[in-house]
């Protein structure tokens, strides 16, 4: 494994570094509040940094998102890049990537995700989906939400027409909302001949005549993606949370001292810093594997479970480093605070990870087993 980045992802890296260090400041994410902010969507669409994660791959876009989790960034770049550009790139028909992927690139389509699938929408035998997805990241701002039905089909929906969406009010700011999918029409289009599809329905991903036909492995991939680029999105926030703690440490006096001075400090901020590493490096390991063409669904579960209770940890101990000021719901470490246990929900609860990586490792074994 070397997950030494190469110069594109370096390159790219420094850009998303810039690009947010400069426009995702304190004053900014006040004003956006739990919504986005369309300046840095357009500053990010026009130095190309979307279309850039068809070349720098998965562990690229990994790169990014840390950049974005330092800064706590309101915009859906991870969404937009997992379950719209990737997904698509992955798994659409020759139609729907030359249909959809020039607007995901240029941030005109926004994409956002309902996963993983919880059984909430069923697909008909008429190709009508009904259902209701109570939680899906970005979706005041999508255009699209790639949905994963009952039997873990891959359905694209526009958020026109019959597909409804309701605000969800949450701490964290994720411009979150509730899909409400009542008949939604779908159609499977891709092959020769196919319609293009309207505004008020649905469409298969992929569908008639693709060379990447959608099914579980699709969803498998996709869900697989989503873990390991929202693991290092969290290795981002929780670096961001322990920079500022640091620095706070080393300023702020008692007694005459910094606060840094003190054992128990350097303890609990050690602590968080091996979390966040090891954040990091399983969600490098993960993403390594996809791009190299290796199974990496076992260690996109172990990317998450990290991300997931070694992230509450981290985002914790940055609040509470900070004293009294950590209280202050204004302080810019309470954003960290607030990003992180939105991850940490977002990617499960650590036992029920443990648990399907459990089953997927007897899976493995058992196959094992057989084929000899």
């Amino acid at each position: 494994m070397d997950f030494t980045p190469t110069q594109e992802q370096a390159a790219a890296q420094e850009l998303a570094a810039r690009i947010f260090g400069d426009l995702a400041t304190h004053e900014r994410l006040t004003a956006a509040g739990t919504g986005s902010d369309p300046e840095l969507w357009k500053a990010l669409c026009a130095a190309g940094l979307i279309g850039a994660v068809q070349e720098v791959g998965l562990l690229g876009l990994v790169l990014l998102l840390e950049e974005q989790g330092r800064t706590t960034a309101q915009v859906p770049f991870a969404v937009t890049c997992v379950y719209g550009l990737l997904a698509v790139s992955a798994h659409g028909s020759a139609e729907q990537r030359e249909r959809l992927l020039p607007g995901i690139i240029d941030g005109s389509v926004v994409v956002s995700g309902a996963f993983p699938a919880q059984g909430g929408v069923r697909a008909s035998a008429g190709g009508e989906l009904t259902g209701t997805v109570p939680v899906v990241p970005w979706l005041r701002d999508a255009t699209h939400v790639l949905v994963a039905d009952a039997d873990r089909k891959l359905w694209l929906v526009p958020t026109t027409g019959r597909a409804e969406w309701q605000p969800v009010e949450l701490t964290a700011p994720w411009a979150a909302g509730r899909l409400v999918l009542e008949g939604t029409e779908a159609e499977q289009l891709g092959g020769s001949g196919a319609e293009r599809l309207g505004g008020s329905g649905a469409e298969r991903l992929s569908g008639v005549g693709s060379e990447h036909p959608a099914g579980p492995d699709a969803y498998a991939d996709v869900l697989a993606t989503a873990r390991t680029a929202f693991a290092g999105l969290q290795a981002g926030v929780c670096a961001g949370s322990l920079a500022r703690a640091v620095a706070h440490t080393n300023t702020r006096e008692q007694f005459g001292r910094p606060l840094a001075a003190k054992q128990a400090v350097q303890l609990r901020a050690a602590d968080a810093y091996m979390d966040t590493e090891a954040i990091r490096v399983t969600a490098y390991e993960a993403a390594w594997r996809r791009d190299t063409g290796l199974p990496y669904a076992s260690h996109a579960l172990a990317a998450a479970w990290w991300a997931s209770e070694a992230g509450s940890r981290v985002v914790h101990a940055g609040q509470h480093l900070h004293g009294g000021a950590g209280a202050d719901l204004d302080h810019p470490v309470h954003r960290h605070f607030l990003w992180g246990r939105q991850l940490d929900a977002y990617l499960g609860c650590g036992d029920e990870l443990l648990q399907e990586l459990g089953e997927l490792i007897k899976e493995g074994e058992e196959a094992e087993a057989w084929d000899r």
